[in-house]
């Protein structure tokens, strides 16, 4: 349906001259970049724990922080009675200490435990079947009572038994199943109890919901699936701060995240909270797998938030990972990386084309990238010379195939940036927008964010023989308090429910309808903040044409596209009243696309683009 117009905005209509919007379907300006739109991630925000990565224990490694075991408390019915302490062994090199929960007092119908409630509640639905392990070194406490318990009622919602056997560390797995009748909600927790005295140190207390295609400690389907109407072309990752850590022993080091879980200690975050690591290299791969992405690998460039850096012979050990890291992703069976790959259950390698150095070394306060970049550089290139390498500042020292530019704006900004790569040398490096967004709500953005988004997706487009990638940047926040710490973000959830943002509808339609050339086109008379692109498919037959009003004004127009098909045309659009209207998860579609048509006819034709509107018109061609 289309937007409906007050009789004052009418007015206004009726007292402007119409702008002059000119397309000319049959002068190609370039092809449109097959990579423009993608994803960028890092872990921010509880984006893979508590968010994208399913696991629904929470500190399921007992990282010792204060208080003590947090996130882990004592359980107990009747009269028994328990305590927890410090466990001095653990099940590997990477875990080498535990929980050890003595239980002092306990019998049956009286048991005691230890209970978790998850990353702010644990989501629970009918009929669902949930799949949990642990490690587990018992000394008399005989068999595990496992459930899962909603807060409100104190109501079992499922519930199971593992028997456990004393002596050394052992792996023990679970199946929990709710009901049909259970009622979906994410006030729970999960809890292990026992009914005799003894012992018992835990370590990996795991607990997963159905994930994404099935995979074992996979991603949650609701975000996959959001991620997947984006159409994204690539996954840049690990991504961001993620990759170089606050410290130089807090960089993401892929050797660790690879492998079985218990083998892949837990560290702390460059934004101040846990990762168990479970988000590793090969799931960043089968991420993109999943959503048939191209994977832009962001390799350490030693490098880190507080300044740390490596110089010279110190950065020899950080190329050399960086080798094996490209080699454990394209690697055959018969190399040294590729079969610890393929024994860690992927035995084809992945095609890789895009190499990242760094992140934001613009922001090098040391001014070394200028001399750690051409090292990656020349080692990259002499091993592996059909990829193409990515700079993450203009300082370069070398010759790269694509510079990475990051934005973060206010709507006004981004319109005066949107004719910027309009001039932008041909003949020099593409250009990757590997993190943008316009930074107003919060924690997710506003519709005025949505139109500053829109009006640089324009610029992007018609620029996108130079600018052949970009990525909105942050993807994801934990809704809950102390779940962000960054907005505005893409998409918001907390442990049952998710919702996309003005900005994020914004993505899905520009990803949506693009054309596979740039197609010739002016605007003459239109206000200032009134923004298009046209981008046209031969194949298809169709013109996707994008117009942006983000003015309190309605534009009218007389469009001349040279081409059209006659007829009615399919249109998407987006419009609030005013530029605070929000999605939350409470209200997760206040803003969303709606579909209508537009009466194309012969030769000049009429058209009134409303205040504070996107809109997308799939024009059919002849």
């Amino acid at each position: 349906m289309a937007v409906g117009l007050s009789a004052l905005a009418l007015g206004s209509v009726m007292a402007q001259q119409p702008a002059k919007l000119t397309v000319d379907t049959t002068q190609k300006v370039a092809e449109v970049s097959p990579t423009l739109y993608g994803l960028m991630t890092e872990e921010i925000n509880f984006s893979y724990d508590g968010g994208l990565y399913a696991e629904m224990i929470r500190n399921r490694t007992f990282t010792n922080r204060w208080p003590r075991f947090e996130w882990w408390r004592v359980t107990t019915q009747g009269n028994s009675s328990a305590k927890v302490s410090g466990g001095d062994t653990g099940p590997s090199k990477a875990l080498p200490k535990s929980m050890k929960l003595e239980v002092r007092e306990a019998s049956k119908g009286n048991e005691a435990g230890v209970t978790n409630d998850g990353y702010w509640g644990m989501a629970v639905r009918p009929s669902e079947t949930y799949h949990g392990s642990f490690y587990a070194r018992p000394a008399g406490v005989g068999t595990a009572h496992i459930r899962l318990v909603a807060n409100n009622t104190a109501a079992t919602l499922a519930e199971t038994t593992v028997a456990l056997t004393d002596g050394d560390w052992k792996k023990y797995e679970y199946t929990l199943k709710t009901g049909a009748n259970v009622v979906p909600g994410k006030d729970n927790h999960w809890e292990m109890l026992f009914a005799q005295k003894g012992s018992v140190e835990l370590q990996m207390v795991s607990l997963f919901p159905p994930t994404y295609n099935n995979r074992p400690q996979g991603n949650r389907p609701d975000l996959m699936k959001m991620l997947g109407a984006m159409r994204p072309n690539f996954l840049r990752f690990p991504g961001g701060n993620y990759v170089e850590g606050n410290t130089l022993a807090e960089h993401f080091d892929w050797k660790k995240t690879i492998g079985p879980l218990v083998d892949r200690p837990t560290k702390q975050t460059s934004w101040r909270y846990l990762s168990s690591d479970g988000m590793g290299l090969l799931e960043f791969l089968e991420w993109c797998e999943d959503l048939k992405m191209e994977p832009v690998l962001a390799v350490f460039a030693g490098y880190t938030l507080n300044g740390e850096h490596a110089e010279g012979d110190a950065l020899k050990p950080y190329i050399a990972d960086a080798l094996d890291e490209i080699e454990y992703v394209t690697g055959d069976v018969n190399t040294k990386w590729g079969a610890v790959r393929a024994k860690d259950g992927h035995p084809e390698p992945f095609k890789l084309r895009l190499i990242e150095v760094g992140n934001e070394d613009n922001l090098d306060r040391s001014g070394s990238y200028i001399k750690r970049y051409p090292p990656f550089e020349k080692a990259i290139r002499a091993k592996y010379p059909q990829l193409k390498i990515i700079a993450t500042a203009w300082e370069h020292g070398g010759t790269p195939d694509i510079v990475d530019d990051h934005y973060y704006q206010t709507p006004h900004e981004f319109f005066d940036l949107v004719h910027k790569y309009d001039t932008q040398d041909r003949n020099g490096p593409k250009i990757f927008v590997g993190e943008w967004a316009t930074r107003t709500g919060s924690p997710t953005p506003d519709f005025g964010a949505a139109l500053g988004d829109a009006a640089w997706m324009t610029s992007m487009e018609r620029n996108s023989d130079v600018v052949v990638m970009a990525a909105y940047a942050p993807l994801f926040t934990n809704v809950n308090p102390g779940g962000m710490q960054w907005s505005s973000d893409l998409i918001g959830y907390d442990a049952l429910n998710s919702y996309g943002s003005p900005s994020y509808w914004a993505q899905v339609l520009f990803s949506e309808h693009l054309g596979t050339q740039v197609v010739k086109s002016s605007a003459e008379g239109a206000n200032d903040r009134f923004f298009w692109s046209a981008t046209a498919s031969p194949e298809k037959k169709v013109l996707y044409l994008k117009l942006v009003n983000a003015s309190d004004r309605p534009q009218a127009l007389t469009v001349d596209v040279s081409g059209a098909k006659a007829g009615a045309a399919v249109s998407n659009t987006m419009h609030a009243a005013t530029w605070y209207v929000t999605n939350s998860i409470t209200a997760p579609k206040l803003v969303v696309p709606v579909k209508g048509t537009v009466a194309v006819t012969p030769g000049n034709w009429k058209h009134t683009v409303a205040p504070n509107t996107i809109e997308v018109i799939d024009i059919p061609l002849k």
